[in-house]
């Protein structure tokens, strides 16, 4: 699929209008990082935001309330500037909407300026997307300069994400439609591409049977909080693991774009996707685990699990953990597994990429009875950096090995300030930038390999294992490795 793509630049004044302008995600993640653009003088001159709620506010009740209480806190307090403040404050307009009420965008209209670049960012349930953009189209407010950022989980299952997909379509080009991933933002994640396409040592190598496996782990201590009501209908799998997860398969996976271009590298990506080897039932049996977290302790703090969470029902199958073995049928990767893991309530917050190459054939070097094998390490949060484990002579008479790490510090190496995920997407959308945003067919196939898994799952009738709140889940993970001669990575440190 190809696409035509927008203007890479902020060439025309900007309304940057938020749907679910009062939610978790508006005050945590994106006004944060829109009044970061506006500090760094990213945003275009004449911007203006428009924060779409049902609360019945007024402008002045919206700036106390919710951007004065709630937002201003999740700003770095280094990164914090009255005056700068006050000038993000006065780009502000709150409409009351309920956004079901077609009369409700004559006042959206009336607000928005005409001769205006439009972004429309749907911060709300994935089920209110087919009837915002009706909306907005009926009433005149959908152009050839508009665009939109569509929030995960895309659907439900694949039949609900082309519904979706179908249903944004008929108003928006696919050049228009931003499907956002905050994980592609990170810093690390892009230069991930750099690793790989700008070192020559590595090109050889990244392939069968010089790597022997990946793992993925992206581990939350946090547990479902007040988004357990979403949460149980959704799950580990759909939350994390058919979009975060398999978006770090792809960029790990992938073969090199023919350039930069957004349709080049993702057309690679889809690629990778549609090369997912099925899962079988008697894969799904063998090769997955789900988990659901019982009571226990975080950083030394009592925690409860989650059938005991506010809004959960007694007998939830609703998995806060997955862990699954994958395989990519194509001749570069032919017989690596692919470890991909997450969950809720775990030991530590991380989210790693741990590349394992395999041992020598033969070594001369005593090793103590333990194979060692390089890792180039990736970490996302909490700190972001790269290391690449080699082997060099323990001290003293002897030639054993020991393992230790060459470490690029990102934070030394580069002194300039590192946007966050979020600022820098929202900057893409801005400028027209569609390379880290998935594309229609990328979310259809992602989907198309996660939705076995789902079914499988469903028709075993098994509840998820339990496993307690501040260990890396069930035992059956560590089994799931133990298979492969292998474990996870914080069992080898």
């Amino acid at each position: 699929m190809t696409t035509k793509h927008a203007s890479a630049t902020p060439d025309l004044p900007l309304d940057m209008i938020i749907f679910g302008g009062t939610g978790d995600l508006s005050f945590r993640k994106l006004l944060p990082a829109l009044y970061m653009a506006h500090l760094h003088c990213n945003l275009p001159p004449d911007t203006r935001i428009l924060t779409i709620g049902r609360k019945p506010w007024s402008r002045e009740e919206y700036i106390n309330e919710f951007m004065e209480s709630k937002a201003k806190p999740f700003i770095e307090k280094k990164a914090f500037d009255s005056g700068a403040w006050d000038k993000f404050l006065s780009l502000f307009e709150y409409v009351r909407m309920d956004v079901d009420s077609i009369e409700d965008y004559e006042r959206l209209k009336a607000v928005s300026r005409p001769g205006v670049r439009r972004v429309f960012y749907l911060a709300t349930s994935p089920d209110l997307f087919t009837n915002i953009c009706d909306n907005l189209a009926a009433a005149g407010l959908v152009d050839g300069n508009s665009r939109v950022v569509l929030e995960k989980p895309l659907g439900h299952d694949l039949a609900s994400a082309q519904e979706i997909n179908v249903a944004v379509g008929k108003h928006f080009s696919e050049a228009q439609i931003y499907r956002i991933d905050h994980y592609l933002g990170k810093e690390t994640v892009q230069n991930l591409m750099v690793l790989r396409f700008g070192n020559a040592i590595f090109g050889p190598l990244w392939q069968a049977p010089y790597i022997k496996r990946v793992q993925i782990t992206v581990a939350e201590e946090v547990g479902v909080g007040s988004r357990a009501g979403f949460y149980d209908k959704t799950g580990a799998l759909r939350d994390m693991v058919q979009n975060h997860l398999l978006q770090l398969l792809c960029i790990v996976a992938m073969e090199p774009p023919v350039s930069l271009d957004p349709d080049a590298v993702r057309d690679e990506k889809l690629k990778v996707l549609r090369s997912l080897r099925p899962m079988t039932p008697e894969d799904i049996a063998r090769d997955t685990v789900r988990g659901q977290y019982t009571a226990g302790a975080v950083n030394g703090e009592p925690v409860k699990g989650y059938l005991e969470e506010d809004n959960v029902p007694p007998n939830s199958h609703a998995e806060t953990f997955v862990a699954l073995r994958a395989y990519i049928n194509n001749w570069r990767w032919a017989n690596v597994p692919f470890f991909l893991r997450t969950g809720k309530r775990m030991q530590k917050k991380v989210s790693e990429i741990v590349i394992e190459f395999s041992e020598l054939p033969f070594s001369i070097i005593p090793s103590g009875g333990r194979n060692y094998g390089n890792r180039l390490v990736i970490q996302l949060q909490p700190e972001e950096s790269i290391q690449l484990q080699m082997l060099a002579k323990e001290p003293g008479s002897g030639m054993h090995m020991l393992p230790v790490n060459l470490n690029l510090d990102l934070q030394q190496a580069f002194t300039e300030r590192r946007a966050e995920a979020y600022e820098r997407l929202l900057i893409d959308v801005i400028r027209g930038r569609l390379t880290h945003f998935m594309r229609r067919d990328e979310l259809e196939a992602a989907w198309a390999w996660a939705e076995p898994i789902l079914e499988g799952w469903s028709k075993s009738g098994e509840r998820p294992r339990g496993y307690t709140a501040g260990t890396f889940g069930p035992a059956a993970s560590t089994a799931l490795m133990a298979r492969e001669n292998a474990v996870w990575a914080e069992e080898s440190q």
